[in-house]
């Protein structure tokens, strides 16, 4: 099952480039070649200085990808911004807010570290959920990162920002880049967009300051080993997020799901076969995939008892259903990100 339209287009395209045994396709090759030149040029303007990016009076993380698809960036952004607060800095995560209905155009305060002031549907659901989980964040949306960051330091007197998904967003000057490469996935097929998966070539790699290994499994080895070939190979610090399966809890009542439950499994992420192989103690009688960032009905939601990840269950979190779980994940970096 899939949201449909452009989007339905979309998911088809991503399974496309994370499976290296798919024959090339001409026209996704060729306008390849169009994406890599413009963003080839864009980065080679701003790495010779003479596009500027505009700097804030705040220590600037970014955490982002240089690939497309669902690598486990948000519990990341999560988890850094938890580190910071708790050494008392005044912490702000600033979002472009993609799939939320209010307009990114404008500077939307979604929370102040204490109250949440929209809705999974009018905020973006990554958005929400990060307000949710970093109790004591402040989370701004903007496309514009330059004025989001500049209204939470006027404002709130921040002294971290931190980018979601700000790799590609050159506008802003950071302190500290720090990208995500998933363990099984990796580079997919390693052609650029939209062949595959690569935002940008291989110039990217010159900003990359810690790289994070998120290994979504109960056995990290493969991305232990990764860890050390990636930290070779580019020479920069790298490090494993481990994200494993935590509980699945009654997304209106807390209750906990007894396993061997039989279940349907729903999921709306770039990546849902790491999420259903996360299930494997539980008979899972059907999975459901909707488009990345889909925004639900309540007839959409399949009979039965439904579970999902955290991050589509604050969007349905208000449906009339008692039925529905979500699943909750560890997320644990690794001490040494911080050195």
């Amino acid at each position: 099952m899939s949201g449909g339209g452009i989007l339905n287009l979309k998911t088809k395209i991503t399974k496309l480039h994370y499976d290296k045994n798919t024959k090339s396709i001409f026209f996704l090759d060729f306008a390849s070649i169009f994406y890599g030149m413009a963003s080839g040029l864009k980065n080679l303007l701003y790495d010779k200085n003479i596009i500027k990016p505009k700097k804030v009076d705040a220590y600037v993380i970014s955490v982002g990808n240089i690939t497309t698809g669902g690598v486990g960036k948000t519990p990341v952004v999560s988890e850094i911004a938890k580190h910071f607060i708790k050494l008392g800095e005044k912490v702000a995560i600033v979002s472009r807010g993609y799939g939320g209905k209010l307009s990114n155009k404008n500077i939307n305060l979604i929370s102040d570290g204490e109250n949440i002031f929209y809705n999974a549907r009018l905020a973006g659901d990554e958005p929400f959920w990060l307000a949710q989980n970093t109790k004591g964040a402040i989370v701004v949306t903007s496309k514009n990162r330059y004025a989001a960051a500049k209204y939470a330091i006027e404002k709130f007197g921040v002294t971290k920002i931190i980018l979601d998904d700000g790799f590609q967003h050159r506008k802003l000057h950071r302190d500290l880049d720090i990208v995500l490469m998933d363990s099984e996935k990796g580079f997919g097929n390693e052609k650029l967009l939209p062949a595959g998966p690569l935002r940008e070539g291989q110039e990217a790699f010159k900003r990359v300051d810690k790289l994070i290994i998120v290994s979504k499994n109960t056995d990290h080895t493969r991305a232990q080993k990764l860890a050390k070939i990636m930290g070779k190979k580019l020479k920069i610090q790298t490090s494993v997020c481990k994200t494993e399966p935590d509980i699945i809890y009654n997304i209106k009542t807390d209750v906990l799901l007894p396993e061997g439950s039989e279940i349907t499994a729903i999921c709306a992420i770039g990546q849902p076969q790491q999420f259903y192989q996360f299930l494997n103690n539980y008979k899972i009688k059907q999975t459901v995939d909707f488009d990345d960032h889909h925004i639900y009905t309540e007839e959409e939601i399949p009979d039965g008892i439904v579970v999902t990840t955290e991050k589509d269950a604050v969007k349905i979190k208000d449906f009339s259903r008692s039925d529905i779980y979500a699943l909750k994940l560890k997320t644990v970096l690794d001490d040494k990100l911080f050195e």
